[in-house]
C-alpha cells in the first residue's frame, strides 16, 4: 500500500535502502546474470539489478476476491475427486492486468483451503494472440517462477504464498497467462477461488506447464488459487481498489471481453496521460454483502486483507450494499436498521483506510425496481436504498462521491434501472450499462496528491 513518510524520514529510509541495495548488489546481480538471460543492458546487470532504484515500488495490477468454492464452481470432473482437486493436473489461466512493468511477481491465495496447497511448478507467458480465456500461449514467451529460489511451494492453510520477482516485460492493458501444475493435487474439497472470473480458464490431465497449447483440455469460467499480479513500478504508479459484489465483479459482462464497468474504467484512464499509471484492483464477487458473510467473507471483514494488505494503494472506491437491503426481511423497521447499519460499515471502512493514508471514495446504490425478489410491493427497501444513497451524497464522510444511482437510473421511473443498460433481471447490468458506470467516474479522483493536513484524525 502507498505510504507517507514525513522529509526527513523519507531521507533515512532512501539512505537505509541505498546501503543494503549496495551491500547486496554483487550476489543479486551475479546470480541473476549468470544464465546470461534476458534483461541485460549494456552495462552488464539485469533487470532486476537495476530495478533496485530509489522512486519505486510493487504495485499490485491485478487481484481477485478469494473465497471459498462452492460445489457447483469446483472444477470439472474427472478435476473434483472425492477428498482431492487437481490431482495431476496443469491449470491455465489468463488475467487483465492494469499497468505494466519490467519485473512480475505472483500471489497465490490458500485463505479457504482445507489442506496445504501444494504447487509444483508455475510459468508465466503471454496468451496466444493476446487474448483473455486463451489456452494457448506465445511461443518463446514463457518463464519459470520460482518461490524462494525453488520451483515448487507449498501454502499453508489460510496462508498466502508470494513469487520471487521474475524479469518479464508486461505491458499495460494486456493480458497475462498464468500456468500452474500440481502433481499432487490439493487434499480437500475446501478450495480457494474466484468464480466469477468472467474468463475461461483450462484444465488438463498431466505436467504440461510449457506446452504452447492445451489440446483437449477441459474449460472453466473460474479462477483458482491465483489471487494477484504485482509489478515494480514508478512511484508515479498507484492503485485504487473497488470494493463491491456482482455488479462489479461483472455479471452481465461478456465472457473473456473484460468490459466489466472497472474494465471500462481503466481504458478511460489509460487513454489520459495525467491517470495512465493507476491500477484498477478489482475486489468484488457476486453475492457479497458489506454486514453478513454471503458469497464470500463480508466487506467489512475483508477490508483488511483485500483493501489495505494490497501494493501500491493510494485509493479505495466503495460501491456495495444493495444485498444486504435486498436480503433482510421487507418491514419497515428491518430496512430502517439495515440503512443505518450499513452507513456505521461505510464510515469504519473510512476510518480504517484514511489509517493507512488510503483516499475513501462512496459510490451510490443502483435501483433495482422490478427485481425478483429484491424489490418487495410496499417499497421498503427502495427507502432503505434512498436513505443509504442521501447520506453517501451529503454526509461528507467520503473524500468524493460517485453518483452510480444518477447515472444508471431510468428518469422516467427512478426506482428502475434504464432499459437500455439493464440486464434481464432489472439489478444488474449489460456492457452498455457499465460503460455509463465507467464514464460517471472521475478521472480527477485518481491524480496523485499530498494528503491534507490531519488526514486520517477522522
Amino acid at each position: 500500500m502507498a505510504r507517507k513518510f514525513s522529509k526527513a524520514g523519507l531521507a533515512v529510509t532512501v539512505a537505509l535502502a541505498a546501503t543494503l541495495a549496495t551491500a547486496g548488489a554483487v550476489g543479486a546481480a551475479g546470480a541473476a546474470d549468470a544464465g546470461g538471460g534476458p534483461g541485460k543492458d549494456g552495462s552488464g546487470r539485469s533487470a532486476t539489478a537495476r530495478a533496485r532504484q530509489a522512486g519505486t515500488h510493487w504495485v499490485n495490477t491485478w487481484t481477485s476476491m478469494p473465497q471459498l468454492t462452492e460445489p457447483n464452481n469446483m472444477p470439472p470432473a474427472p478435476y473434483n475427486q472425492d477428498g482431492k482437486v487437481l490431482d495431476d493436473t496443469t491449470l491455465r489461466q489468463t488475467v487483465h492486468v492494469s499497468v505494466g512493468g519490467k519485473q512480475v511477481r505472483l500471489r497465490f491465495s490458500n485463505a479457504f483451503g482445507g489442506a496445504d496447497l501444494p504447487l509444483t511448478s508455475v510459468s508465466v507467458a503471454l496468451p496466444a494472440g493476446g487474448r483473455a480465456g486463451a489456452s494457448a500461449i506465445r511461443p518463446g514467451t514463457s518463464r519459470k517462477v520460482t518461490f524462494s529460489g525453488k520451483a515448487s511451494t507449498v501454502v499453508p492453510v489460510g496462508a498466502q504464498a508470494v513469487s520471487d520477482p521474475l524479469d518479464f516485460d508486461v505491458a499495460a492493458g494486456t493480458n497475462l497467462t498464468v500456468t500452474v501444475y500440481l502433481a499432487d493435487g490439493q487434499a480437500s474439497n475446501s478450495v480457494t477461488s474466484h468464480p466469477g472470473s468472467r474468463t475461461t480458464s483450462y484444465l488438463l490431465a498431466g505436467d504440461h506447464v510449457r506446452d504452447e497449447d492445451l489440446a483437449g483440455a477441459a474449460s472453466a469460467a473460474h479462477w483458482y488459487f491465483l489471487s494477484g499480479v504485482e509489478v515494480w513500478s514508478p512511484d508515479t504508479t498507484a492503485a485504487a481498489v473497488i470494493v463491491g459484489d456482482s455488479l462489479t465483479d461483472g455479471r452481465g459482462s461478456t465472457t473473456d471481453a473484460n468490459n466489466r464497468w472497472p474494465d471500462q474504467l481503466l481504458d478511460r484512464l489509460r487513454s489520459r496521460p495525467d491517470t495512465a499509471s493507476t491500477a484498477i484492483l478489482n475486489q468484488a464477487a457476486g453475492g457479497n454483502r458489506v454486514l453478513d458473510d454471503g458469497l464470500g467473507p463480508n466487506a467489512l471483514s475483508r477490508v483488511d486483507r483485500d483493501v489495505l494488505a494490497q501494493s501500491g494503494v493510494e485509493w479505495a472506491l466503495v460501491f456495495e450494499g444493495v444485498n444486504d437491503i435486498g436480503t433482510a426481511e421487507a418491514t419497515e423497521a428491518v430496512q430502517q436498521r439495515t440503512a443505518d447499519d450499513l452507513i456505521a460499515a461505510y464510515d469504519q471502512i473510512i476510518v480504517r483506510a484514511h489509517t493507512q493514508g488510503i483516499r475513501v471514495y462512496g459510490a451510490t446504490l443502483t435501483p433495482f425496481g422490478g427485481n425478483d425478489p429484491y424489490d418487495d410491493p410496499d417499497g421498503y427497501r427502495e427507502q432503505a436504498r434512498q436513505k443509504v444513497n442521501a447520506w453517501i451524497r451529503t454526509s461528507g464522510r467520503f473524500d468524493s462521491v460517485v453518483d452510480f444511482d444518477k447515472a444508471a437510473r431510468d428518469p422516467q421511473n427512478p426506482r428502475e434501472l434504464l432499459p437500455a443498460y439493464s440486464d434481464a433481471d432489472h439489478l444488474h447490468l449489460n456492457p452498455a450499462g457499465y460503460a455509463a458506470l465507467a464514464a460517471a467516474v472521475p478521472a480527477r479522483l485518481f491524480h496523485q496528491e499530498p494528503l491534507p493536513r490531519g488526514f486520517g484524525f477522522n
